[in-house]
């Protein structure tokens, strides 16, 4: 399949808004990247299919009246042949090693690892988690650090299932990954197939609605998505499924916003709230009250 990449470079203060508006009509599409050519520079991206006539129509005229509010490039479409997308984005793409021991080894290179490696074998696809993004990273050493053995883990809004994946690798007992889109959930069930954790990493396509029925509280809670979605979801009671002295790890939040962010979670019942930063972007973590 071919795609339609949409992309815009535009500063911090309106990556957020952009992304925001995008994911209205795409729920979970919109990326934000650091461009590495241009400091102080952000690019927002989504992959469309060819066929979205309307999908597109609606982000370009929320795009023009955005335009009006604060001053912004008009969005870059190109078509992205499937062929050229397959073998084209894996050269941005090497091993990586996060944290202490967590190393990420895109599935079409070689690696050779230490004793006490944990290695995950990716292969990203469409779906946001590649942990080349300082959100990613951030949240890779933020369960270095705090997960424990047998803990049950939840990663809403998982993509490609790095951090799910992690998780499992690093010891948790069970992980529930969710996304609201398709692509990703299936992305991830491969990546957790190609870990050998799929026994302990349970993938559903949703968000919140499939914690209705969970009874038992999860000892740490990932989303790693965007601040705004972040701050929605705790205000939609997601905090309940975190048992008492468990663990919060918010990412995927611009530098710009940490204080703001970190405020309102400790409104919401968050305690020992800090902020951990890479670059531009910062994870909130605090332990539930």
């Amino acid at each position: 399949m071919d795609w339609v990449e949409a992309s815009l470079h535009v500063d911090g203060e309106m990556a957020e808004a952009i992304s925001e508006l995008i994911n209205r009509y795409v729920p979970g599409g919109a990326v934000i990247e650091q461009n590495p050519h241009v400091p102080d520079s952000l690019t927002v991206k989504v992959f469309l299919s060819p066929e979205a006539h309307q999908t597109r129509r609606q982000i370009e005229e929320g795009l023009w009246h955005l335009g009006h509010i604060h001053p912004i490039p008009k969005p870059c479409f190109r078509l992205v042949p499937h062929q050229e997308w397959a073998e084209g984005w894996k050269k941005d793409f090497q091993v990586l090693r996060i944290g202490q021991r967590v190393v990420v080894k895109p599935s079409w290179l070689t690696h050779s690892s230490v004793p006490d490696d944990i290695v995950v074998e990716l292969d990203p696809g469409m779906a946001f988690g590649t942990g080349l993004h300082p959100s990613t990273r951030l949240c890779v050493e933020a369960l270095e650090r705090l997960l424990q053995p047998d803990t049950r883990v939840l990663d809403l809004g998982t993509g490609s299932g790095i951090l799910a994946i992690v998780a499992a690798l690093l010891g948790a007992g069970h992980v529930l990954a969710l996304d609201v889109d398709e692509l990703a959930v299936q992305t991830a069930i491969t990546n957790a197939a190609a870990n050998d954790v799929a026994d302990r990493v349970q993938i559903e396509l949703g968000s919140l609605e499939c914690l209705a029925s969970n009874v038992i509280p999860f000892d740490l809670v990932l989303v790693n998505i965007e601040a705004w979605v972040i701050l929605k979801l705790v205000g939609q009671g997601l905090l309940v499924h975190l048992r008492k002295e468990g663990w919060f790890v918010g990412s995927g939040i611009l530098e710009t916003q940490a204080n703001a962010v970190l405020t309102a979670l400790g409104d919401m019942g968050l305690c020992d709230v800090e902020v951990c930063r890479q670059g531009d972007w910062a994870a909130a973590i605090g332990k539930m009250a």
